[in-house]
């Protein structure tokens, strides 16, 4: 299954297992560009209190390489990018 691209001046925001049930999406487009880390306070202002229900625990990735939010918090994500919130995975 493939993603569709976002709308012009937008990126893809995909959300997955414990994300996507937090905001009953499975996917966004968010306007671009934007800094990581205002992305973080934007995601915050759309679905209160999802930094520290979500987030906290998650791994990011922007275009598929993995994102740290402290280090990479000034990365732009830009027209056309994606970004994915991946909650942990267990198996049993």
């Amino acid at each position: 299954m493939s993603t569709p691209r976002p709308r012009a001046g937008h990126f893809s925001i995909l959300y997955f297992a414990s994300a996507a049930s937090f905001t009953n999406k499975s996917a966004d487009d968010l306007v671009a560009p934007i800094k990581l880390s205002t992305l973080v306070d934007q995601l915050e202002d759309m679905y209160p209190t999802i930094k520290q229900r979500i987030l906290h625990s998650c791994a990011l990735t922007v275009n598929l390489e993995y994102v740290d939010v402290q280090t990479d918090a000034d990365m732009l994500i830009n027209e056309g990018d994606e970004v994915a919130i991946i909650p942990p995975v267990s198996s049993g």
